[in-house]
């Protein structure tokens, strides 16, 4: 039984591996890194091998090389979605591993990844849909959303169009309901004359769509005065409808790039401290909410990591064990006249296996706090001082006779 725990624990610590490996790291996770870089040029190779083999004179002389760089690709994005699945617990910590796993397989990602490699194999199955089945191949190109997850050029993209997305909705809206109308007007000013053209109500669509959305083509137009009068209106108006989603996108830009310069102005101007605190089952803020807290007025909670997500704190959200809290509060200035500093005890430190209270410090001193291995400890007198022990010191500096600590 000890065995198979033991085997059963060493499965697990490499699934966690392998998650925190395939997913998009932002820390200093090598590995990671190498992994993602390593999935974009996968990404990139699939797809130039998929526009090299449109061409009738690379195909001619290249094609078998293509084909097995093409087929390795496939394979490689097959074994990407299996071992997204199997970590799909990691990805999605907050619920159970069956719903984590529909969870992963039902999202965007999950489909076009699904999409990427699955239709590859299925005409050796179903031989007699070979091209419908190589015209889902281009679904892979979606491939390319990932790219989102890397760079945040292409993540501000996303949170335009997210936080815009009522507005284009209804400019869209309009631009529909408006060529409709256009299509019933048309069809009743030209019908007469263009019979064979104008045949019903929606054979005006394509005139409208071409027309409103300045395509252009001309092959079908008004001949009447009137139609003539009305199409003249419908291309300004159409100038005017096609702005309306380009200035909701442009201003959407505008906003996003000025919230964020007043972020980082703010961060300039502001010198504020965090300070990171790790939840434990006998913690008292354990299933509280932040709201419960009654943290003083000055001190807020900026973020809170659960597993591998980063979420922001609202006054509802009940903390958990294993949570970790990152706090925010003002931090001593200049003219506070402290000196904080940070010595960790080497095994030679006179300081070692002596007791604080017979410390020699400067009476202006004080030690504030110990962090012994995993352990921050509150200093007592009686504590004695350990090698390897970080020590927390502060000290005074406004007497006219004080000098910073020299440690």
């Amino acid at each position: 039984m000890g065995e198979i725990y033991f085997m059963n624990k060493q499965l697990e610590m490499r699934r966690k591996r392998i998650a925190d490996i395939i997913d998009v790291r932002t820390g200093r996770d090598r590995a990671g890194h190498i992994y993602d870089f390593f999935y974009l040029f996968v990404i990139i190779l699939n797809l130039t091998v998929s526009i090299m083999l449109t061409y009738e004179n690379i195909r001619a002389r290249h094609q078998e090389l293509l084909l097995i760089i093409e087929r390795v690709t496939v394979v490689i994005f097959c074994i990407d979605y299996l071992l997204r699945i199997w970590t799909a617990k990691y990805q999605h910590p907050e619920v159970s591993q069956g719903k984590a796993i529909r969870k992963y397989m039902c999202s965007f990602t999950g489909i076009v990844d699904l999409l990427s490699f699955f239709p590859y194999f299925l005409p050796v199955f179903f031989p007699a849909g070979a091209v419908a089945f190589r015209m889902l191949r281009v679904m892979r190109v979606f491939r390319l959303f990932r790219i989102n997850a890397y760079y945040d050029s292409f993540k501000l993209i996303t949170d335009v169009l997210s936080g815009k997305k009522q507005q284009l909705f209804s400019s869209v809206f309009t631009i529909l309901i408006l060529m409709l109308a256009s299509s019933l007007c048309m069809y009743s000013l030209e019908h007469e004359a263009q019979p064979e053209v104008f045949r019903n109500a929606f054979s005006g669509i394509w005139w409208a769509a071409s027309t409103l959305l300045t395509v252009g083509y001309g092959d079908i137009y008004p001949i009447t005065a009137l139609g003539k009068l009305f199409g003249i209106f419908i291309t300004f108006l159409g100038v005017g409808m096609v702005a309306i989603p380009t200035g909701i996108i442009s201003a959407g830009f505008v906003d996003q790039y000025s919230r964020i310069k007043k972020m980082s102005e703010y961060g300039q101007e502001a010198d504020v401290h965090f300070i990171k605190i790790h939840l434990t089952e006998q913690d008292p803020w354990v299933n509280q909410s932040i709201a419960a807290l009654c943290l003083p007025q000055r001190v807020i909670v900026a973020v809170i990591k659960r597993g591998d997500r980063i979420l922001v704190p609202r006054g509802n959200m009940i903390l958990r064990a294993n949570d970790t809290m990152v706090l925010g509060a003002e931090s001593f200035g200049e003219q506070e006249h402290i000196r904080l500093k940070e010595l960790t005890l080497q095994k030679s430190h006179p300081w070692v296996g002596h007791r604080i209270r017979d410390l020699d410090i400067s009476r202006q001193s004080i030690i504030v706090l110990v962090k012994r291995q995993k352990r921050i400890l509150i200093p007592n007198g009686s504590m004695v001082l350990r090698k390897g022990d970080t020590v927390i010191i502060y000290t005074q500096t406004f007497y006219a006779d004080a000098n910073d600590l020299d440690l």
